[in-house]
């Protein structure tokens, strides 16, 4: 089996009898591996040359080994004539015929966004609270032509892809749960206070949000995705009730959706599943993806598949942050077989994967090894 065929096995009802291996949120592990990852120059990653785009990407897929890679959205048809990059000595420039301004690039930053190091969140200045100013913040999606795919030339990058690399691995895209989409809305804290006093405005711009992830389903759909990762976060925090109300309503509806356009779904919840499981495993997702134990909480893979009953897919949750990058070899072997051997006791519907994105002091070496593994033991 090929990867492909290798994680579509294993996130159907059938299962796999051959275990794929990936790891979670790729661009973040070629972000901060970059140079070990491509001989490209790092503005490659955003510049309007597919050809420059392809040349890089193939040689992440090849060092990877991964069985899945990531489905982009690119530019369209005409900003990639009205766009150049200029490389000077003071820097790298993108230049837009169509308003003449150049635009100094920023060279991605190692570990995030965060230039010191600390705890960052998004924080508006006041939080949107009226249905109005919300409908301005979360516009409706934009108008797909008759085949569902936009015809501007977005997809061109995404179909280079598919034909090299689309009959071979798992091709997927990402999309965030409505409720998690709150957070660029207003922030975390934001976020939890709305939860607590103005539900009904969260349940509003929960509506729009699942409009705009309909459309981009859609989307991922017309460009050949076979799957979508749903991604949600810091949802432990609010009560059950909650996030029945205002989290599983919209969550389903969006699963159904996947469904129904011939993908697969795969659940990410970080944090604590705790006192929700009952939730988290109606979502009707196809396979459900967890944290490794940290935070204060801890998540055994063979709990997981002691609740999950084979009803759906798991992922593993191998530790990306002390284990992946620090354990002997035999170690990381070791819980590599522990958990495909909790895979197997979901009727094999189980994918091998990380508990999180890869840490910057990972070396692309450690990564390759944990593939290869996974291949050679599963």
């Amino acid at each position: 089996m090929n990867g492909r065929e290798k994680i579509a096995a294993a996130l159907s009802a059938q299962g796999t009898g051959e275990i794929p291996a990936v790891i979670c949120y790729e661009d973040i592990y070629i972000r901060d591996h970059w140079p070990q990852l491509t001989a490209s120059p790092w503005w490659d990653a955003l510049s309007p040359d597919i050809e420059r785009q392809m040349c890089w990407r193939r040689e992440v897929i090849t060092k990877t080994g991964q069985d899945w890679f990531v489905l982009p959205a690119f530019y369209s048809r005409e900003e990639r004539r009205s766009l150049r990059l200029d490389v000077r000595a003071d820097g790298v420039y993108r230049y837009d015929r169509r308003d003449g301004k150049p635009e100094r690039l920023a060279e991605p930053r190692i570990g995030g966004w965060s230039a010191v190091g600390q705890p960052e969140s998004t924080r508006p200045i006041r939080l949107a609270t009226g249905y109005e100013e919300i409908a301005a913040l979360v516009p409706a999606p934009e108008p797909m032509d008759h085949d569902g795919c936009p015809d501007d030339g977005r997809e061109d990058l995404a179909a280079r892809l598919m034909t090299e690399c689309g009959e071979s691995l798992y091709p997927f895209c990402h999309v965030s749960s409505p409720l998690w989409r709150g957070y660029s809305l207003w922030g975390f804290e934001g976020l939890m206070l709305m939860i607590a006093r103005r539900p009904d405005a969260v349940r509003y711009a929960c509506e729009r949000f699942l409009a705009q992830s309909l459309g981009a389903v859609r989307d991922a759909a017309a460009r050949g995705a076979a799957g979508i990762w749903i991604e949600e976060c810091m949802t432990d925090m609010i009560s059950p009730q909650d996030f029945r109300a205002l989290n599983l309503s919209f969550l389903r509806p969006l699963v159904e959706e996947i469904r129904g356009l011939g993908m697969q779904s795969i659940y990410y919840y970080c944090g604590n599943p705790g006192d929700r499981w009952g939730e988290i495993l109606s979502s009707g997702a196809d396979a459900l993806s967890l944290e490794e134990s940290k935070k204060g909480f801890i998540i055994d893979i063979n709990d997981v598949v002691d609740r999950v009953q084979g009803h759906m897919a798991v992922l593993g949750n191998l530790d990306a942050i002390d284990l992946l990058p620090h354990a002997r070899e035999d170690a990381l072997r070791a819980e590599i077989c522990r958990q495909i051997a909790a895979g197997r006791r979901n009727r094999g519907r189980f994918v091998m994967s990380l508990g999180s994105p890869v840490t910057p002091g990972t070396s692309v070496d450690r990564v390759r090894l944990y593939c290869d593994l996974v291949h050679a033991l599963g």
